[in-house]
């Protein structure tokens, strides 16, 4: 199949196939993918931008002004043993677990760009940062999706330890490498200064934040046609008559191949009927996974880098597996009997209502507060150091 996919007249043949296909879906069905296309902005509008835009200048602040650079000295002898990556390549893991996709992937792309890591390091680091954030997790998928903040719990832990794992794992990539042998040019990073770094911050962000509602927009679209059609309520089916040996229905088969290619359509559908064990699993891997859209949004970075794409995409499908084996064997260790209080209903309608400006300022305070926390780990390794040697401490 690998073969077949890899001569160029079969490769222009399926696109120009998809290409005609999505042509023909736009002309029949011209109010629905209208209406798909409308859902798509407002939840850019009232999720993407506000959460998204906020931490995506503060991961670009982080690495331009170098207190990337000053965190790696402090924490250079926790990220070397655990994941084999230099000190600096917390920024990326800390700002992924906070801000969710594809906040981590930037930070790791932007660490390279800028000298701060080398490239196999880049790519160990892409195979485990890119994480869903925990007002994703906690809210809308526990809270929201299962009506309980103990499914989201459970959720985020498995998301954490899988993620943790999948770095331990990596670090042996490409071990024998040298460390500093594949580093860009301009091995010397010099910080900018705040007003440069401010307004280039701005901007880039800005334009990183359009790039991933056009996707969202894109995937909202392509979904709501892939089920009018009749094409992925065709390939579930297909998939359910092929797994029924292993219990797996047409139900779970659409549920599964939703969220593989999107993540918040995807958990949504989980809201439904089944054994509460397998929705659960099921969302972990979905979560882990993050889905096709998630991925297109990170290759947009990745495009013209240099990184590998292939350890990124082993590193996501390793952890939505080992996300949802964490899963099924906490489970035993939560009681999901309980009926849902009534403060937990309140909060997921606020969830759901939620707007642009709450969002925003809930996103911004989120972001403030982690760069002050960066801006203290820089003071305190400037501090620690001697007088003497401060300039060997910045990056």
């Amino acid at each position: 199949m690998s073969k077949l996919l890899s001569k160029k007249w079969v490769r222009d043949s399926v696109l120009g196939l998809a290409l005609l296909a999505a042509t023909l879906g736009l002309m029949f069905f011209p109010q629905e993918s209208m209406q798909a296309a409308r859902d798509g902005l407002t939840l850019c509008y009232n999720v993407i931008i506000p959460s998204l835009f906020p931490f995506f200048v503060l991961s670009s602040l982080v690495v331009e002004l170098g207190l990337a650079g000053y965190l790696g000295r402090l924490l250079e002898p926790v990220m070397r043993p655990l994941f084999n990556v230099s000190g600096a390549c917390a920024s990326a893991f800390a700002l992924g677990f906070i801000g969710g996709y594809p906040v981590g992937a930037k930070t790791a792309i932007s660490l390279y760009e800028k000298g701060m890591c080398s490239k196999t390091e880049a790519e160990r680091l892409l195979a485990f940062c890119n994480n869903s954030g925990p007002a994703f997790i906690l809210g809308v998928v526990g809270a929201g999706v299962f009506g309980s903040s103990k499914v989201g719990l459970l959720l985020y832990l498995a998301h954490g330890l899988a993620s943790v794992c999948i770095g331990i794992v990596f670090r042996f990539y490409k071990a024998g490498g040298a460390r500093k042998g594949d580093r860009r040019a301009a091995p010397q990073f010099h910080a900018e200064r705040f007003t440069t770094a401010f307004t280039g911050s701005i901007k880039n962000s800005f334009f990183s934040t359009l790039n991933i509602c056009a996707f969202v927009v894109f995937f909202t679209v392509v979904i709501k046609l892939l089920f009018l059609s009749g094409v992925l309520p065709g390939v579930a089916k297909a998939l359910g008559v092929l797994l029924s040996p292993l219990g797996f229905s047409e139900e779970w088969a659409e549920r599964l191949l939703t969220g593989f290619l999107e993540i918040s359509s995807g958990v949504w559908t989980l809201s439904g009927s089944g054994a509460l064990a397998g929705r659960l699993s099921m969302a972990a891997f979905m979560l882990g996974w993050a889905g096709v859209s998630v991925h297109c949004q990170v290759l947009s970075f990745i495009g013209g880098s240099g990184l590998s794409v292939r350890t990124y995409i082993l590193g996501k499908l390793m952890h939505g597996g080992l996300s949802a084996l964490f899963v099924a064997g906490l489970f035993r260790f939560f009681s999901f009997e309980e009926p849902v209080s009534s403060y937990l209903a309140e909060q997921v309608a606020s969830i759901a209502s939620l707007d642009f400006h709450t969002a925003l300022t809930i996103s911004t305070v989120s972001a403030w507060v982690v760069w002050l926390l960066f801006f203290m780990a820089a003071w305190a390794a400037i501090r620690r150091a001697p007088h003497k040697n401060l300039s060997k401490i910045r990056p």
